[in-house]
């Protein structure tokens, strides 16, 4: 039997572009992903107009459209399958380096990446809504002070403040501070294992470990503590949502470890996507306050995105379902969901507050119209002016992390000592080029 060890990995020099990227599919799946991106920023916006519509009095809670079937697509949350594709394409290279000996970014590098991607757009938002909404100071600091420090997803009175929705950046945050613990760890306890399958199992093993500690974690509160629902942090923090990055994480070990064999044909890529998605709305349409489907909903619906995510990704079939996530109106929302997943709910309530929006439940159609004429060409700009120019940060820095020398020294011409007598034929170090 034949040995698979692990292939050792000539160091890339300094400032060469060697490194495997942070994690990326191949190109031909990134529409794909951009589209779902798009699907599910647009589902989100629907989702909290929906919220917004809701109607209390002494019989309970009355959704804008008594409908339940309808009901139970609108108010399906998706923000599982975000934490699942942010995993598994941050994953993609720590499984690399677990399981084939590839190098990774240094975790500085790593980071740096990461907050160029979210805290320049995000502390943009967080200052000026804040102060819209605070005008005579002190204002609410503590408010201000847990958002910009991404802790809002711990405090019960804060969580949903300023920004309701940035509560999810708080846990990309602690997933991203986790994964550069656990990819370097995972890749030296791969190490001394020989056969490739192995670590694959170990790795999977993890992944396993980290998904079920949240569903331990959901079962001891719920049914052994019997902590109610609108105890947010208990169900919000990453002690209970961690499992949809442990999804994504095992996506990524899957992929990698598969490569290009088992690609799903037609009939098992078509089974594999639609079942999910019969499962999550049954999921969301079965959901009601302290019930089964509500306790578990993210932990399974983090599974079931992860299959469809599989299916979609790892299949050679392509078919009308990534014809459908590839179309350009699409993957357009897709490239600024990060925009209008945080510019929505501000737009929202600001309608609202100026009376811009319907005041009927029955206007709820048209008042997600009007939110979404309002929000998307303001995320358009959003992502033009701030996040694309903040993108343009990365290039600050080599792939290994090391600081660009826009100005490097052409090779031969460093400085030499003069010798005796040859002063005039001395080399000395040439002027940096003016722009």
């Amino acid at each position: 039997m034949s040995r698979d060890t692990t292939p050792t990995q000539r160091p890339a020099k300094r400032g060469t572009p060697g490194l495997p990227p942070e994690g990326a599919p191949p190109r031909t799946r990134t529409r794909e992903l951009e589209g779902f991106r798009g699907l599910a920023a647009l589902s989100t916006v629907v989702f909290h107009v929906w919220q917004q519509y809701y109607r209390y009095d002494a019989e309970g809670a009355h959704p804008p459209v008594d409908n339940p079937f309808l009901g139970g697509l609108i108010s399906l949350e998706v923000i599982d399958l975000f934490f699942v594709m942010s995993a598994y394409l941050l994953t993609i290279s720590y499984a690399r380096a677990a399981i084939d000996g590839k190098r990774t970014r240094p975790a500085g590098a790593f980071l740096y990446r990461r907050m160029i991607r979210i805290v320049p757009l995000y502390f943009l938002a967080v200052l000026l809504v804040w102060a819209l909404r605070n005008p005579t100071l002190p204002g609410n600091w503590l408010d201000l002070f847990q958002h910009l420090t991404f802790t809002q997803v711990l405090s019960k009175e804060q969580i949903f403040y300023t920004i309701g929705p940035t509560w999810s950046l708080s846990l990309e945050v602690i997933f991203y501070l986790s994964l550069v613990l656990l990819g370097p760890l995972a890749a030296r306890l791969c190490r001394p294992l020989r056969r490739r399958t192995s670590r694959v199992a170990l790795c999977l093993v993890g992944c396993a470990l980290l998904y079920l500690l949240p569903l331990v974690w959901i079962s001891v509160a719920h049914y052994g503590m019997h902590v109610p629902h609108t105890e947010w942090p208990v169900y919000f923090g990453p002690q209970a949502r961690y499992g949809g990055f442990a999804a994504g994480m095992a996506l990524a070990v899957a992929t990698v470890a598969l490569k290009e064999r088992g690609r799903l044909s037609r009939g098992p890529a078509i089974v594999l996507r639609v079942i999910p998605l019969v499962l999550v709305y049954a999921l969301s349409y079965h959901t009601a306050p302290e019930n089964f489907a509500a306790t578990y909903f993210h932990p399974l619906s983090s599974a079931l995105w992860m299959v469809l995510l599989y299916a979609t990704l790892h299949t050679n079939y392509k078919g009308r379902w990534a014809s459908a996530l590839s179309r350009r109106w699409i993957t357009a929302v897709g490239l600024v969901s990060y925009s209008l997943y945080i510019w929505h709910e501000p737009v929202m309530l600001e309608l609202d507050k100026f009376g811009l929006l319907p005041a009927s439940q029955s206007g709820f159609p048209w008042a997600v119209l009007i939110v979404l004429l309002v929000a998307l060409p303001l995320a358009t700009c959003s992502y033009w002016l701030v996040e694309y120019p903040a993108s343009l940060l990365g290039r600050l820095r080599n792939s290994d992390g090391s600081r660009r020398d826009f100005y490097p020294e052409p090779e031969g011409a460093a400085e030499t000592e003069p010798q005796a007598g040859a002063g005039a034929g001395t080399r000395t170090r040439p002027e940096p080029a003016t722009r």
